[in-house]
């Protein structure tokens, strides 16, 4: 089994990504997910504006053709040299399952293929086909903890010629995490604003980052987890004057959902206690939330975990599908879950 561990990834992008042709990159951090699709995707050397050696295509994009994945993945190159297929969106689908697992049982691939996947449970259909495969690396992303959340720090700083102090790290620390492309973009936006000023305080985090967090998802989130319709009015009323998407909080709930069937599945497999776990997997969980995370994961079974995952799913897809009624839709599904979660 050729997996890929987070502290072995850069090593492993720099040498030994070029022994692979075929990569599956899955977790509930979707931004590092794409983070090191994108930069797999460089270091094949495939040009990225050459629509003859490079194809993205959708998960959807297979299902009503199943057999466009294999096709693409062994055609020959019109001016010569590898293709790069790009495929996004990814969980446990048929038609990806026949043609990985015709890829894992074959000979090496004629191009490169990069999978970008969901949260895969362990034993789940992708997993079940690449974890076993030699010819394929698999990529596991998991939420950063508090060791690569300062190391994101420190680079992004750095490039800007800033330093930050204990404190100011501190409380920065407890706004970032769950999301790598969120947490960088966060980063680089402080030190957009500290340009110039060589050290970070806490005032600058309060200043720039404070307003944010005061509209935040998670008031809406706990909300749900909690069973509390009256506070889920309250949360969603005040991203809604906020002028702040609506859809971010129905994507955040996602994810949150998506690391309490994570969790869930841990504590099943390996017979862990609810706080051993949140040890491991919910350290980077701010304080504050602890307990409301700790009570849905003794509330929650797995079933209902999964059920309420693939509804905020079908939500997410519906609200970019119509995005005049976002608001109402993302209303309704939180609205039932918040219900099943009272119950």
């Amino acid at each position: 089994m050729a997996e890929i561990k987070s502290h072995e990834f850069d090593r492993f992008a720099e040498k030994g990504a070029e022994l692979y042709r075929i990569f599956v990159i899955y977790g509930p951090d979707r931004g590092l997910v794409s983070e090191r699709a994108a930069l797999l995707a460089r270091k094949t050397g495939v040009s990225q504006d050459d629509p003859f050696a490079m194809l993205k295509i959708d998960i959807s994009d297979l299902q009503g053709d199943p057999g466009k994945l294999l096709d693409e993945v062994n055609a020959l190159g019109l001016f010569g040299g590898s293709k790069l297929i790009w495929l996004r969106g990814a969980a446990n689908e048929k038609p990806l399952l026949d043609a990985m697992q015709v890829l894992a049982d074959g000979p090496a691939a004629a191009n490169i293929l990069i999978v970008e996947a969901g949260d895969l449970k362990k034993g789940s259909g992708l997993r079940k086909i690449a974890e076993p495969a030699k010819s394929i690396a698999i990529i596991p992303c998991y939420a950063d903890d508090i060791k690569a959340l300062n190391g994101l720090i420190d680079t992004e700083l750095a490039s800007e010629g800033l330093r930050i102090s204990s404190a100011a790290r501190q409380k920065l620390l407890d706004l970032l995490g769950g999301d790598r492309a969120a947490s960088r973009n966060e980063i680089r936006k402080l030190a957009l604003y500290c340009r110039g000023q060589g050290v970070i305080e806490e005032g600058h985090i309060e200043e720039i980052i404070g307003d944010a967090s005061s509209v935040s998802s998670d008031e809406a989130v706990d909300a749900v987890l909690s069973g509390d319709l009256p506070g889920l009015h309250r949360a969603i009323q005040k991203v809604l004057s906020s002028k702040t998407p609506v859809f971010l909080v129905l994507q955040s709930c996602l994810k949150q959902f998506q690391m309490l069937d994570l969790m869930k599945a841990e504590m099943e497999e390996k017979k862990l206690p609810v706080a051993q776990v949140m040890m491991t997997l919910g350290r980077h969980i701010h304080f504050r939330r602890k307990p409301i995370i700790e009570k849905a994961l003794r509330s929650w079974n797995s079933q209902a975990l999964s059920r309420e995952t693939e509804r905020l799913q079908a939500a997410v897809l519906t609200s970019r599908q119509k995005q005049s009624l976002e608001p109402s839709i993302a209303f309704h599904a939180l609205m039932a879950i918040t219900i099943q979660s009272s119950r």
